[in-house]
């Protein structure tokens, strides 16, 4: 019992947070459909109720009617009433006590007076009550108090007004408690709770009053955050039995940390802690009546005991269960009592304290009289646990005890489930419900447990309906429907709410337990329904998500004169037929029930995917049995899905249909409409075309009906003609007369599958068809279900899939004209195919070449041990290389000499590439420890990003893998050209960056089809076209299943998967495989064709006995190739590779080799070997002993070079012998070395061929790829065009967005991320990347077979060791070449930077000046001097309406041009507007001595001043109006809002936009006549202060609006004074050329500022707040804001702009206000204005690398100290004499009015801008003295001393000037400048020279 009753607590707990309060902790929150303002909710309800039963409706959830107590509450409400209705406020009549007298006028519900009124004037009944009238307004009206109107209710915050039978509930946010401040019982006003209030009062009702219960509720709920007050009479008393009490509580909310927690009670001394033990009476005294003031329903139960022995004190000692806080221990005979009050003649005990150990209690009572002598020393009571549980409803009195002690909580799935089974647990185990506040608490928080579908599995949707039936159950109870029937109606619209959440989370087990629950709720709810209804009332409606009910009672004789369906949802119709007197009883009326389920509970019957529909007739609560009638009853189903089939067939042909069918036994609609009325043969032909004599079904059209649509609808009836599943054929043809062979019409065909099934219990399948057939009325909308009974009905649908039927083709091409989109589509994806193959084919071409090894050509002609090097650069931007790139190689026996990397036949290490070459060493190299790389910076892009290197030993098949990932450059990252790189480790490989790297590169690169379009690598066999081809064949298939499938309807039953926004049906399921079976199958074999097919061998003749060429083999030279020159080369060559082999220094005569012969070379080489053999000669493993043998065949070629050059090519004789006998001697030396120790020499050669291990399909196989993309790709491409032709232009249409949507999402985001998905994979769990280069290796050794070691003739060496490149860059190279780089970096940036600017300025003065017309100046002058005539210096009141009647009127209406002022170019926009100003009476002081005289005062003109009452004509202060209500604004104060005006500046002071205004009107004579009821109304006196006369003038000419403000200003001596505020706005877009250009502008100046905004955050995240202190930074700072502002505000004049409009276009003939319009683009105006300011200013920062300019600048910093001193000196002096003059000046002469005036009078003397004359005549001697002075002071001393700081600051500034860096770039710019003209700079280059002499020769770029 404990956790049933915890659960049902939770339960009412999360009813009454998310219900009744929603408070949040730091103030007010709302419900969704209420308005928060200020302390209170606002709800705003659209029902019809009258004043008493608007105001119970409010008082329900604890609010009131709404009090208006100022105007901003009033402009609030008026926002969100709805137009046309009227709106009851909590104002009614005032009584003068509570005995309902009336005491005169009204007042508020809570008795306090009307202050603030928005009376619409006229007379005020006393017994009428207050609304607003939207008609007039939103002025408050009276109207009788029975009308029922819309209604406002207002709950305030801390406020709660509780009437009988209600318990209000208060609430504070999180870590907030409730204090209460006040609570009364009884009754104050007689308007609160007058539901039940008795119709005529007695003489006893009269006598009402109210009690303080601050103290009782205090006791309750301080200190809590949640707390049930209580409200029934028999706790606290009925102080006032006649009229009825209310609870009325004020409360706040405070935090819990702020103070202890307080509980009201009267002071006491503190309790003593006593226990005693008594023994157990065996028959305690039984108490007869110990509880007072009981309550049966409510929360804090109380049981009141009372002294009847007259005793003089007592001490009442009660039983304690709980065991703490006692040490003591009774006797097993004994009970511990505690005592729980000390002298006191009563004990009052909380039940809910008792309740919860559910068993009864032991008290005792010590009684003491008067003489002390104790009477009754143990007097034993029981207190029965009956007595304690004394609510009606045990189930509510658990919850009771401990609702308290809950507060918040979150509900999860299991919890759900475990709260659900408690709480029906305990409903089965307690009694139904009984009071209706406890019904629609339990509905309410049942709702909220299941309105989270998700959170719902089966075993809690079983529960909750189990509570659904138990609840629902409770709504008929007898004891239920004595309370208010609304309040159960909510609890029954919470039910079936409840059904529907149940109802979505529906899912396939025990679906029919769920079911049964879900029908019985809904039929308890029905008879609950119709509970006092009488017959032929409107029907009673609950609609949910879900679920809708409804049931009303209808007259016999009714039944079947109406349709029955249910309003504003999609409902299914019934129409009865006359029903016989067995069926319907002729005098007792009928209750029609119906239900529609838009989810069907049966899941199992997958067919029925309709709107589930329930009708039934009942008589006294029993169903009344329909069935076997002998007219059926018509039904309307709707379909929930909208999917249709239509085609349109000529028929002037034979005309064929085709149609495919799913299931069996279903009816086939063909809706036929034909073009003209015409007799057709329809045939249907089951898998063939049907002829007259072989068909299955047959028909002539039209048939019998009421309607055309009837008489051309066949219906195939499964009872007809069976039905199979399978393809037909539909045939039509026109019957015509003999003779006419074919007919010019066409006939459109809708085919839709139905059926109409009930549920029927007792059959096999539960769902049947029996005694319900398809109508003819049946369209894509609804199932028309013709039936001879009632129960439960579905219709069930089948959507043809799309087909089209080939041989239509010529039809469906004959209309393509009407719809050329999808043939057009088609036709541009071949068109752009053929395009692509050609550009792929010559890129195939392109890769050819690329397909190679190139062989070094430093390599050594002898050198034949071979290392295969795949360097591979990154795909970064600018990561190729035009620099020179030198690699050595670095192994355990010894390292490689310099190699250059290049091929000059085709370009090396581009972006992405991926380069082989051959490099070859004399020796095998060992184990491969490094690689070193290296460049020389030339080209013009020289930085080089190299990704990684392999190095494979041909001779062994070794691979060595370097993991670079590395710039080398002089400017990224390490800034080095020159950079050695470890071998790879076995970890390292398998290391996850490179892993994921591999693996995306190769994906994207190769294994993408479309992607691999683009970067396919060259080697592969799967070229460029042949991956073109496959897109086209894919595309073209992925778009014949899209189009197969498009347009499909899903069923909204069909249960869904939901992976987060995301939601998949089954049937989407299926569509995707079905379209990947058809797509993928065979292009996938179309692509393992094309790539695993060999390539084809090309046939080519072999010689004979013809042994390959050897590597790097030249032809036999002739004599005269070889030179003196050349052979010292190559001695030289010779002597250094050896060297380098032996990692020993060259000697020095053999590199300055300028002035050596070869002889000397040849000696210092031989003396090398002999050294060398002297250290290694006891070193068995040295390089050196394999190096002798290819140093022995290099001599023997040098000796055969010597022998073709001859003893001719030497200059002295006997030189040639002797260069022969030294090289004889070299080699006989190396002999020697031979013979003195042997040694194995290494394998030199290639290693043996290996077998061809070549695996993949014949190269034939390429032309059966061919022909499956030729056939694909035009099927599907032709079938495609028969779906667009059929589907018509807007639906193709449809599904070309669609198409493309789908196919871009794939290719840029789907694709992509699953590639990266499996890169991730591979690198965390494979961990394997294939680097199998086996077949290429076996091509390049075929192709660099080497020959034997004899020599066939010389050989030349092309290494050139003097080249610079093969040493690495030193030090202070890559330092001048790193300067340099930068400088031109920089050089770069500045040139874009100012290119990049100009663009942006050009842009922004194209902006800003395309806002300004040039014409708008001569418009607003034309306005202003046609309204200024007649316009005095100093005008009167009465001048002023003489000016009005003549110049204003007469301007304005033009009797030759109606409508337009007297120009006739401009049209006067709606009506023109007069609006006052004035001043309140007495709005100043008059000085005592003239009070006498002068009878009042009235101040000039302020805000505080400003007059705002409302007057009756001639400013009559006593309110009455009589009058139009055009005339009644004249002297009715309107606010600025009302008027929508704005502030406006005057001469004299800065106006309110609110007034008395007045509209002119359309027409000059209706203008006139009211500017004379003015007059003689005097609506000028003279309290006026400005007059303001409004209109808008639209120039079509010049396509401008002129808003204009004529404003005449009095000053508090009664002149007026003119002036005139006009403002051109083009709010109508100009068309054209230029206006297109515009708007391109517009959009680049966007583009050009975000640009900027990207520039900007990276300078902000480099300099971090650094950034703020460079003063140019601010200055883009500001310009970036500024055009987000004028963007912004833009947007806002164009949105007012159109709203302006639109008002003007729904009341041409009021006054339209554009002061909104005009104020957005004259602060448009203003934004574009500080633009281009700022960036004309920029322009000097751009121009700084000017020598001058940059002068100017440094200038004025140096002196910024001296000038700011002198800034303040000169600002003193001009204030000074601006004092000066104001005082002397200032009431005589206007340029000295004001100190800012009279500063700038000043000021503008100094440029002399002076009106002498006029300060001469006002005072000759002052004048001369003080402009003499100003003069010689100001502008001869101090501005002279202010000049010569900067000319100081200039001179030391030229002196000290230091060249700066970007001084260096502009003179590197200028330079760049010249060359491309031709032009040198000499002396910069001779500068150059002497200063960099060892500068290598670089590009700059």
């Amino acid at each position: 019992m404990g956790a049933r009753c915890f659960t049902v607590l939770f339960l009412l707990i999360i009813h009454i947070i998310p219900v009744f309060v929603q408070a949040v902790a730091d103030g007010l929150s709302c419900q969704e459909h209420q308005q928060a303002f200020e302390n209170s909710c606002y709800e705003f309800v659209s029902l019809q109720h009258s004043f008493l039963s608007a105001q119970s409706w409010c008082e329900r959830g604890g609010g009131h009617l709404a009090f208006i107590q100022n105007d901003e509450t009033q402009q609030l409400l008026q926002k969100h009433l709805q137009p046309e209705q009227n709106w009851w406020i909590g104002l009614a009549p005032a009584f003068d006590d509570l005995t309902l007298d009336l005491q005169g006028g009204l007042s508020w519900l809570d008795g306090s007076d009307v202050m603030y009124s928005n009376w619409l004037s006229e007379s005020i009944l006393n017994t009428d009550c207050g609304y607003i009238d939207t008609d007039s307004g939103f002025h408050w009206k009276t109207s009788n108090c029975s009308k029922e109107f819309y209604f406002i209710c207002e709950f305030e915050l801390g406020h709660s007004v509780s009437c009988m039978n209600h318990n209000p509930i208060l609430q504070c946010g999180s870590d907030q408690v409730i204090e209460i401040d006040e609570s009364i019982y009884g009754r104050k006003t007689p308007h609160y709770c007058r539901n039940s209030m008795p119709a005529s009062l007695t003489a006893s009702q009269e006598q009402c009053s109210w009690v303080n219960v601050l103290d009782l509720v205090a006791e309750q709920c301080n200190g809590r955050q949640l707390c049930l007050a209580v409200t029934d009479t028999s706790y606290f008393g009925e102080p006032c039995p006649g009229l009825g009490s209310y609870l009325l509580v004020e409360y706040h909310c405070k935090d819990k940390a702020s103070g202890v927690i307080v509980k009201r009670s009267n002071p006491q001394d503190p309790l003593p802690v006593e226990w005693k033990c008594v023994p157990i009476s065996p028959n305690p005294i039984q108490v007869e009546t110990i509880c007072h003031n009981c309550k049966t329903e409510a929360i804090g139960v109380q049981i009141l005991l009372k002294d009847k022995n007259n005793c003089t004190k007592l001490d009442w000692y009660l039983e304690d269960k709980s065991n703490t806080g006692s040490s003591i221990t009774c006797p097993a005979d004994h009970i511990k009592l505690k005592l729980q009050k000390h002298n006191s003649k009563q004990l009052s005990i909380k039940t809910a304290e008792l309740r919860p150990f559910q068993q009864d209690f032991i008290l005792q009572a010590i009684c003491y009289q008067l003489s002390g002598i104790i009477d009754n020393i143990s007097e034993i009571y029981t207190i029965p646990f009956s007595l304690l549980n004394r609510t009606t409803n045990p189930l509510v009195s658990r919850v009771s005890d401990q609702l308290f002690e809950m507060t918040e909580t979150n509900l999860t799935q299991e919890m759900r489930e475990k709260l659900l089974s408690n709480i029906c647990a305990a409903f089965n185990d307690s009694n139904p419900i009984q009071q209706s506040i406890e019904l629609q608490m339990v509905a309410n928080a049942l709702k909220n447990i299941v309105e989270v579908d998700d959170e719902l599995n089966t075993n809690a949707q079983v529960q909750a309906g189990c509570i659904l039936v138990h609840i629902s159950n409770s709504l008929n109870l007898d004891d239920m429907i004595q309370y208010n029937i609304s309040e159960l109606m909510d609890a029954a619209t919470l039910i079936i709410q409840s059904s529907s959440h149940i109802l979505a989370a529906f899912q396939r087990t025990k679906e029919e337990e769920i079911a049964d629950y879900l029908f019985s709720t809904v039929e308890y709810v029905q008879k609950f329904l119709l509970i006092n209804k009488e017959p032929d009332e409107e029907p009673v409606i609950i609609n949910s998500t879900y679920i809708s009910v409804s049931a009303q009672r209808v007259s016999p004789g009714n039944i079947h004169a109406q349709s029955f369906n249910i309003l504003n949802v999609s409902s299914s119709t019934f129409s009865l037929p006359i029903l016989g007197p067995n069926v319907l009883s002729v005098n007792e009326p009928v209750d029609v029930r119906q239900s529609n389920f838009y989810i069907n509970p049966w899941i199992e019957e997958d067919n029925v995917n309709s709107v589930l529909t329930g009708f039934s007739l009942a008589r006294n609560g029993s169903v009344i049995p329909v069935a076997d009638l002998t007219e059926e009853i018509e039904i309307f189903i709707p379909r929930l899905d909208k999917g249709v089939n239509s085609t349109v067939l000529d028929l002037s042909n034979y005309s064929t249909m085709v149609i495919s069918v799913a299931t069996p036994n279903i009816n086939m609609v063909f809706k036929l409409d034909p073009t003209e009325d015409l007799n057709l043969l329809v045939l249907l032909g089951y898998q063939d075309y049907p002829t007259t004599e072989n068909y299955a079904a047959k028909v002539i059209l039209p048939q019998a009906g009421n309607t055309q649509e009837e008489r051309y609808t066949w219906i195939v009836s499964p009872r007809e003609t069976a039905l199979n599943p399978g393809v037909y054929y539909l045939l039509i043809r026109p019957i015509v007369a003999a003779g006419v062979k074919s007919v010019n019409a066409s006939v459109t065909i809708t085919s839709i599958a139905a059926r109409c099934t009930f549920r029927a219990e007792t059959s096999a399948s539960n769902w049947s068809d029996s005694g319900c057939r398809v109508g003819p009325k049946t369209t894509e909308d609804f199932t028309h279900c013709l039936c001879t009974h009632l129960t439960v009905f579905g219709s069930s649908f089948f959507v043809m899939p799309n087909t089209v039927d080939p041989s239509q083709s010529a039809q469906l091409f004959a209309n393509f004209a009407n719809n050329p989109v999808v043939v057009c589509f088609i036709g541009a994806i071949f068109l752009a195919y053929i395009l692509t193959a050609i550009w792929a084919r010559r890129k195939d071409l392109q890769d050819k070449a690329k397909v190679k090894v190139t062989v070094l050509e430093d390599n050594d002609p002898f050198a034949e041990y071979r290392y295969l090097l795949k360097i591979s650069t990154g795909h970064r931007i600018g990561s190729s290389t035009s620099s020179q790139v030198i690699v050595t190689l670095q192994g355990t026996e010894g390292g490689s000499a310099p190699h250059h990397l290049n091929d000059p036949e085709k370009p090396v290490f581009e972006r992405g590439g991926v380069d082989l070459f051959l490099l070859t060493t004399p020796y095998s190299l060992g184990e491969l420890q490094s690689i070193r790389l290296w460049h020389d910076n030339s080209g013009d892009h020289p930085a080089w990003y190299v990704n990684t290197v392999m190095v494979q030993d041909l001779q062994t098949d070794q691979k060595w893998h370097f993991l670079c990932s590395s710039w080398l450059a002089v400017d990224i990252e390490e800034c080095t050209v020159d950079k050695v790189f470890p071998v790879a480790t076995e970890m390292d490989l398998k290391g996850f960056s490179n892993v994921f790297f591999m693996k995306t590169t190769t994906d994207f690169c190769d294994g993408h089809i479309w992607y691999s379009v683009v970067s396919r690598p060259p080697s592969s066999n799967f070229t460029r076209v042949q991956r073109v081809s496959c897109c086209f064949s894919i595309l073209l298939c992925s778009m014949l299943t899209s189009i197969m499938f498009y347009g499909i309807p899903t069923d909204p039953s069909e249960q869904t998967m939901d992976l987060g926004q995301i939601q998949i049906t089954w049937s989407q399921v299926i569509i995707g495989i079905q379209s990947s079976i058809i797509v993928f199958p065979v292009n996938l074999l179309i692509v393992g064709i094309f790539r695993y097919a060999l390539p084809r061998k090309k046939k080519t003749k072999q010689k004979k006995n013809k042994m390959p060429e050897p590597l790097q083999m030249e032809k036999d030279f002739e004599q005269n190739n070889v030179t003196i020159h050349f052979l010292i080369k190559d001695i030289q060559r010779i002597t250094y590779l050896f060297a380098n082999a032996m990692r020993c220094s060259v000697p020095k005569k053999v590199i300055h080799c300028e002035n050596a012969d070869i002889i000397t070379l040849l000696s210092e080489l031989q003396n090398l070997i002999e050294e060398q053999h002297f250290m290694h000669k006891n070193e068995a493993s040295s390089v050196f002993w394999t190096y002798i043998h290819h140093l022995y065949k290099q001599l023997e070629n040098l000796a055969g070079e010597v022998k073709l050059l001859g003893p001719s090519g030497f200059s002295r004789p006997g030189c040639y012998s002797q260069v022969l006998l030294q090289v004889q001697s070299i080699k006989k030396l190396l002999e020697s070395n031979f013979s003195s120790r042997p040694i194995n020499e290494l394998r030199t050669g290639s290693s043996n061929p290996k077998k061809d291990r070549k695996r993949g399909l014949p190269w034939w196989f390429v032309y059966v790829g061919w022909l499956l993309v030729l056939t694909t790709s035009v099927v599907s491409g032709y079938f495609t065009m028969l779906y667009g032709l059929k589907y018509g232009k807007d639906r193709s249409i449809s599904w070309i967005i669609s198409i493309a949507m789908s196919f871009t999402e794939s290719l840029f985001f789907t694709q992509p991320v699953k590639v990266i998905c499996f890169a991730i994979f591979f690198a965390l769990l494979v961990k394997k990347v294939n680097y199998d280069d086996a077949e290429l290796v076996e091509k390049i050794c075929k192709k660099t077979t080497t020959s034997t070691d004899a020599l066939d003739g010389v050989r030349l060496a092309k290494r050139d060791c003097a080249h610079r490149y093969y040493q690495p860059p030193p030090s202070t190279d890559l330092e001048k070449m790193r300067n340099n780089m930068v400088k031109q970096q920089k050089a770069r940036a500045l040139i874009m930077e100012i290119l990049v600017f100009l663009g942006f300025l050009w842009m922004l003065l194209l902006v800003a000046y395309g806002q300004r017309d040039p014409n708008a100046y001569y418009f607003t002058q034309h306005i202003q001097q046609s309204f200024s005539n007649g316009i005095g210096e100093s005008m009167s009141q009465s001048d002023v309406f003489t000016w009005a009647n003549s110049v204003l009127l007469s301007n304005l209406f033009s009797s030759q041009y109606p409508g337009f002022i007297t120009d006739g170019n401009s049209k006067l926009v709606g009506s023109a507007r007069l609006r006052q100003i004035r001043v309140r009476t007495g709005s100043c002081e008059i000085a005592k001595s003239m009070q006498n005289s002068v009878p009042d005062c009235n101040a000039p003109y302020s805000w505080e001043n400003e007059d705002m009452s409302s007057y009756s004509p001639g400013w009559d202060q006593s309110g009455f109006v009589n009058g139009s209500e055009e005339i009644i604004t004249a002297w009715q104060y309107q606010s600025q809002s009302e008027l929508r005006s704005y502030p406006i500046w005057g001469m004299i002071a800065l106006y309110r936009g609110g007034g008395y205004s007045v509209d002119l009107g359309s027409d000059q004579q209706n203008a006139s006549r009211k500017l004379q009821y003015l007059l003689k109304s005097t609506w000028l006196d003279k309290y006026t202060r400005a007059v303001f006369a409004e209109f808008t003038v639209y120039n079509a000419n010049v396509n401008l609006f002129c808003i204009v403000t004529l404003i005449l200003e009095s000053t508090a001596v009664g002149a007026f004074e003119f002036r005139s505020v006009v403002q051109s706005v083009r709010l109508y877009q100009s068309t054209g050329g230029f206006q297109s250009f515009l708007m391109a502008s517009q959009v680049f100046y966007l583009l050009f500022i975000i640009y900027y905004m990207f520039l900007q955050a990276k300078q902000l995240k480099r300099h971090k707040w650094a950034y703020f202190k460079n003063m140019w930074n601010l200055l883009d700072l500001a310009i970036i804001i500024l055009s987000w502002s004028a963007l912004s505000v833009f947007i806002k004049r164009t949105v007012q702009g159109d709203k302006d409009i639109a008002y003007y276009q729904k009341n041409k003939d009021q006054f339209p206000s554009f002061n909104d319009t005009a104020i957005a683009d004259a602060t448009l105006g203003y934004l574009m204005a500080f633009l281009v300011l700022l960036a004309s200013v920029k322009l000097w920062h751009l121009l700084r690398l000017n020598p001058k300019l940059r002068l100017i600048t440094s200038s004025l910093q140096r002196a910024w100290n001296e000038l700011s001193s002198f800034t303040v000196v000169i600002f003193i002096v001009f204030l000074a004499y601006a004092l000066t003059c104001n005082l002397i000046f200032g009431g005589k002469l206007y340029s000295y009015k004001t100190i800012p005036e009279a500063f700038l009078t000043i000021f503008s003397l100094q440029l002399g801008i002076f009106n002498y004359d006029e300060v001469v005549d006002s005072d000759p001697v002052l004048a001369a003295l003080i402009v003499t002075t100003c003069v010689v002071f100001i502008t001869f001393v101090i501005l002279t001393l202010f000049v010569s700081v900067i000319l100081e600051a200039f001179s030391e500034e030229q002196q000290n000037r230091q060249p700066s860096e970007e001084e260096e770039i502009v003179n590197l710019i200028f330079m760049k400048i010249l060359s491309l003209f031709g032009i040198k700079c000499k002396k910069r280059e001779a500068d150059g020279k002497e200063t960099h002499p060892s500068e290598s020769t670089t590009s700059i770029s």
